[in-house]
């Protein structure tokens, strides 16, 4: 092991450190293991800013606004709607009415937002049927998840391990080549959620708040839930530390946080991403901060959207409609040939998609900025130097090396199952895009050594990178959930573990038999 080995390996434990830690965004973790990198010579500037160029990373950005001007065109509040059955039923039916179509909703956009409209829909449907709100919450995140893996625009994270693709020189995915098997994970994983999550979720836990609500009401006020988002100002402070009521006129009852409750001594509570708070706030409240990005979800009881006209639906439905079709068309062999000048591909429709939305505002364009996750696109870019980094020194061709000499009497299946491991395990503690940055050069050198062709190994890396069911924290949306439904860090154990094994036993078996070594 040389100096370059060494040094790329302590800071990889570093950054993996520092993302558990979470003291720092995973941007600036990941930036700044980039800029040591460059600092000692493993790193050129131009591979180092090569990330921030490239399309995959682009296109997540682009993907940001069409799923703002979807969720503001009204039209995924007036879906789900549609969805929950009026009157009395149960768990399994409703469920069999909402998680397929809304895993297919999360083939095509962003996760977040169908989460954040959903939730609070659902939460309110679940109380006015006399079902318990616990039953569909986790499922509504599992199944966003579940529909992402299916399609190359699904997650952020197919769109990066397909610009590594292209970067490596490697033909990269087609729109839907990643649900030849995403597709199988998804229905056993629903059906699984049929069978199972009734059983194994909790009952809804009573809120204290509201038990109390009728006691302490000092006037005008009503109960809002708000989860805290990345760029919320108190985060990793004590709300004696951050005034919340100085800075945003309401008073903080109650603070549910990493599965606890919190109702006394709430001075001395850390707050963290993706904690719900429960406020007593007045009407103006929910206006003022419901399109902040300090916030990932304002639930006040009530819809909280303002009427949007049927015609801007359509069109917001129609342009997205337009973009899935065109960047399918667009990789077919005889248009490929028909237009050999233009790469009619994902990126090549996002684009356009989103400039018709800003110019026909239907997003707010003067805002576009806000809308952006810029965190995860510095992730992103960032997952590309390192990746680079772990290439170039050799780190990645030693551990291929050493995954080899493990399973060299098995064959490649089992380097498959180990790859597989190794990124579903960095994913839950970890970010999945950091993940995949992270699995990406071993699955390359580990391909290139044995010979054979490394498709296998990226699509594995696509599914295990986003099957994040076991905990809490390692998506967004199982945090945000969290929050609204009160659940506990072992209810996500108890009904995750088995989907993550789903997810292994189907890859492992089901992509070789498609994509052969």
């Amino acid at each position: 092991m040389n100096f370059e080995i060494i040094f790329v390996l302590l800071a990889l434990v570093g950054m993996i450190g520092a993302l558990i830690w979470d003291g720092l965004r995973p941007g600036m973790v990941l930036l700044t293991v980039v800029v040591l990198f460059l600092c000692v010579g493993i790193l050129t500037p131009k591979e180092m800013l090569e990330g921030f160029s490239n399309k995959g990373m682009i296109t997540v950005g682009m993907l940001f606004l069409v799923s703002e001007g979807i969720r503001q065109s009204g039209a995924l509040g007036q879906l789900i709607k549609k969805l929950l059955p009026e009157g009395k039923t149960t768990v399994f039916k409703a469920q069999f009415r909402m998680l397929p179509p809304i895993a297919f909703i999360s083939a095509f956009l962003n996760n977040t937002p169908v989460v954040v409209i959903f939730a609070p829909i659902i939460k309110r449907w679940a109380e006015s049927v006399k079902l318990p709100a616990t039953k569909f919450l986790i499922p509504l995140s599992y199944v966003t998840i579940l529909g992402g893996i299916c399609t190359l625009i699904g997650t952020s994270t197919n769109l990066v391990v397909h610009g590594m693709i292209l970067e490596a020189g490697y033909e990269g995915f087609t729109m839907f080549e990643l649900g030849k098997v995403g597709i199988f994970i998804a229905l056993a994983g629903i059906i699984y959620l049929f069978a199972f999550s009734n059983k194994l979720l909790p009952d809804s836990r009573a809120d204290r708040y509201e038990e109390e609500e009728e006691e302490g009401n000092p006037g005008n006020l009503h109960r809002v839930e708000a989860v805290l988002g990345s760029r919320f100002p108190g985060i990793n402070k004590t709300l004696g530390e951050f005034n919340f009521t100085r800075h945003y006129g309401a008073i903080v009852k109650e603070v549910k946080s990493g599965g606890q409750r919190f109702t006394r001594d709430l001075d001395k509570v850390t707050l963290h991403e993706g904690d719900t708070l429960v406020l007593w706030a007045d009407d103006t409240f929910v206006p003022t901060w419901g399109e902040s990005s300090v916030f990932l979800l304002l639930a006040n009881g009530t819809d909280g959207t303002e009427p949007v006209s049927r015609k801007k639906r359509w069109l917001a439905l129609g342009l997205l409609i337009f973009m899935i079709v065109g960047a399918t068309v667009g990789e077919l062999p005889a248009v490929k040939e028909a237009f050999p000048e233009i790469r009619l591909d994902m990126f090549f429709f996002v684009c356009i998609t989103t400039i018709i939305m800003a110019w026909t505002k239907i997003f707010p364009p003067k805002k576009y900025t806000k809308y952006i996750s810029w965190d995860i696109l510095i992730t992103i870019a960032c997952a590309f130097a390192i990746s680079k980094a772990m290439e170039n020194s050799g780190f990645a061709a030693l551990i291929a090396r050493h995954i080899i000499g493990m399973a060299h009497n098995i064959g490649p299946y089992a380097l498959l199952a180990i790859l597989f491991i190794i990124t579903n395990i960095f994913t839950e503690l970890i970010t999945n895009n950091a993940a995949a940055a992270l699995s990406f050069p071993i699955a390359l050198s580990v391909a290139t050594q044995l010979g054979v062709d490394p498709t296998p190994f990226f699509v594995v890396i696509c599914m295990a990178a986003s099957a994040s069911f076991s905990t809490p924290i390692g998506y967004q949306t199982n945090l945000i959930v969290q929050g609204i439904g009160s659940y506990k860090f072992t209810d996500f154990v108890k009904i995750g573990l088995p989907l993550n094994l789903i997810t292994f036993l189907i890859s492992v078996f089901v992509i070789p038999m498609i994509w052969k070594f």
